[in-house]
């Protein structure tokens, strides 16, 4: 009797210790609170969509993670990250080097150049000598804040930040700045709405700075979170391999995005 229910007690151990491993904590992902389209936004029931969220949502797929989209304020991401409320960043971060004093982060999973908008009646490019004396908009706790600041001012632009990219390109529709920087690919989306279509258009791309502009755009993770940078960069090289990174690309983009010059946040 004894024999018996110590088997049966071992068994339901082992059934216990299954379960617990089955359900592993959720990865927290976090994400801009605001639109980024067409990387990351709501739809209208408050679902996040867009490419970053497939992509990311594909690499946790394959990797058997459990990810949960977590929104959260840009100028608040990596703390958020360092002390625990997230546990990944998938927001269109570039990689620097003053990033990665503070956190680490996956291999590049997409890069794309810098561009300058500007109203469509004024005649301009995108050197520091063009936007001499203009106005230009950022989004605060970005490269392209870091690049302005370095390029463009004080000497030659006045940069003006905002807490979000779509504030910094209302204030160009409606008359309030001169010129706007950030993503290509986040701006041409601006460019193609109906409102972007009526004020504006591209005046150029920056020239490079691969110091503050980065290599291009990772996930973001703690530096002691070794198994989890493994399991991005196995996801990560795997959908690149098996084609789901191209599919979920055409649906958003009819150009490469993985290989471009400069990039993005």
């Amino acid at each position: 009797m004894n024999t018996v229910l110590k088997t049966f007690a071992a068994a339901l151990l082992l059934g216990v210790a299954a379960m617990g491993a089955a359900k592993a904590d959720p990865v927290k992902v976090g994400v801009a609170a605001e639109p980024y389209p067409p990387f990351t936004s709501p739809d209208a029931s408050g679902k996040w969509v867009g490419w970053e969220i497939e992509f990311i949502e594909a690499v946790c797929a394959e990797e058997k993670l459990d990810c949960v989209i977590t929104p959260v304020a840009w100028d608040g991401i990596i703390p958020a990250l360092t002390t625990k409320k997230i546990d990944l960043i998938a927001g269109s971060m570039s990689i620097t080097e003053e990033r990665k004093k503070t956190i680490d982060f996956s291999d590049k999973y997409y890069n794309t150049p810098t561009a300058i908008i500007g109203p469509k009646d004024q005649k301009f490019g995108a050197t520091p000598d063009d936007l001499k004396g203009k106005v230009l908009g950022v989004q605060v706790s970005t490269t392209h804040a870091a690049y302005a600041k370095k390029h463009f001012g004080p000497t030659a632009a006045e940069i003006k930040e905002y807490q979000t990219q779509d504030e910094a390109n209302q204030d160009l529709a409606a008359g309030r700045l001169d010129a706007v920087q950030a993503d290509s690919i986040a701006l041409d989306a601006f460019l193609k709405s109906d409102q972007g279509k009526a004020c504006c258009d591209l005046k150029g791309m920056v020239e490079p700075d691969d110091e503050v502009l980065g290599p291009g755009v990772g996930a973001g993770v703690r530096k002691e979170d070794t198994a989890l940078k493994e399991k991005i960069n196995a996801g990560i090289k795997a959908i690149r391999a098996n084609g789901k990174y191209a599919e979920i690309t055409k649906k958003y983009f009819d150009f490469d995005i993985y290989g471009g010059d400069k990039q993005a946040n």
